[in-house]
């Protein structure tokens, strides 16, 4: 359920105009300053979320890996994405707090 609730708002976000995805748009976010919060597929190649998690960490922007590149998409509105950026501080707030309640859950499982 939260896992729907995640990419819900990540569409309201992407109608809202507040997401980059792709790795060019997102890396494009994280290194202007504008992404608040940056994610990256769990199924993304490996050399892909090193990039990001590298980027992210000299770039001082949050991290997280969640859903496939599928979801990601759909989400988004567009085909297979492997990462989106999340590019307005509201949004990603509330993004951080439904990715924590679905990795709580997922240590319960």
């Amino acid at each position: 359920m939260n896992q729907d609730r995640a990419y819900m708002l990540l569409g309201l976000a992407k109608r809202a105009g507040r997401i980059a995805a792709g790795e060019f748009m997102t890396e494009k976010s994280v290194k202007g300053g504008r992404s608040a919060l940056c994610i990256v597929a769990k199924d993304a190649s490996d050399n892909t979320k090193k990039n990001f998690k590298d980027m992210c960490d000299y770039y001082e922007v949050d991290y997280a890996e969640y859903g496939d590149k599928d979801g990601l998409g759909h989400a988004t509105g567009t085909q297979m994405r492997a990462s989106v950026s999340v590019n307005d501080e509201g949004f990603a707030k509330k993004l951080k707090e439904i990715l924590a309640e679905n990795s709580a859950q997922d240590k319960k499982d």
